[in-house]
């Protein structure tokens, strides 16, 4: 007697615990929020003295760009956020990557970042105008250190994280040091080491801000103190919201890493 299953096909059941992007659903949860902002503004629900109407910080917003001002506060803050992240983040890798390699590396600067990670960087700041002045050596330098310190954690704990059944196996198959560190250590690592830029990124524009209330005459952070001080509620909101969008476009870059340098793991 024949049987039954034979010639029948088999259900693909590999598919599962991986997240398929929906952007539109962000989309339609970030403009439901909009609306429902501006209709209980104008209901009367909300209170405007709490919170503006979406309709008038985007005019607000349209009114900085025609001024030419959203210009002269973004430049100076994408610099200084580009210079004091790179700084920190490529210093962090690179000392991250030398303590997952290394025992004695390991053992002399181990304590030493756990010693200086729980520490606020704000905190930091006065004691960075005192080293490095009122100018942008003390921005630069904020941004780079609270950058640096996440970026070192989350990097070695990368390195750490590799699958040491690939490095016995590349061990087996005769390949050098610098081989497995290149081929197996350093892209089974990547993964962490891209989900702590995008933390280290993030703590980069709060501090950002931080810097830029201090001594800055142009900048996000300097404009947001402004309108803050003023109480004027739509330019504040039209700041925010540039940081905002400034963190998506960040948090976008890092995705089109993660897919460009990651697509092994489809």
């Amino acid at each position: 007697m024949s049987d039954p299953t034979l010639g029948k096909a088999v259900t693909f059941k590999g598919g599962g615990f991986a997240p398929r992007p929906r952007r539109w659903v962000g989309f339609v949860v970030f403009v439901s929020l909009i609306l429902i902002a501006e209709w209980g503004t104008r209901a009367g629900w909300i209170s405007a003295l709490t919170l503006p109407r979406p309709s008038d910080v985007l005019d607000t917003f349209r009114q900085l760009y025609d001024s030419g001002l959203l210009a002269k506060h973004l430049g100076p803050s994408l610099s200084r956020l580009l210079v004091g992240a790179a700084i920190g983040a490529s210093v962090g890798i690179s000392v991250g990557v030398l303590i997952g390699l290394f025992s004695y590396i390991r053992s002399g600067l181990v304590p030493l970042v756990a010693a200086i990670f729980p520490i606020p960087k704000i905190a930091l700041l006065p004691l960075f105008v005192i080293w490095f002045g009122i100018g942008e050596g003390s921005k630069y330098a904020l941004i780079a250190f609270g950058t640096f310190t996440p970026t070192v954690v989350a990097t070695y704990g990368a390195v750490d994280n590799v699958d040491r059944t690939l490095i016995r196996m590349g061990q087996s198959f005769g390949l050098s040091w610098w081989s497995i560190v290149r081929k197996i250590v350093l892209p089974g690592a990547m993964p962490g080491i891209l989900s702590g830029l995008r933390i280290s990124l993030a703590i980069a524009i709060i501090l950002l801000v931080a810097a830029e209330m201090l001594g800055a005459e142009f900048g996000i952070g300097a404009y947001i103190l402004e309108a803050g001080s003023l109480y004027d509620l739509e330019r504040l909101f039209a700041g925010v919201a540039i940081l905002s969008i400034l963190g998506v476009v960040m948090s976008a870059l890092i995705g089109l890493i993660e897919r460009r340098m990651l697509n092994w793991r489809t």
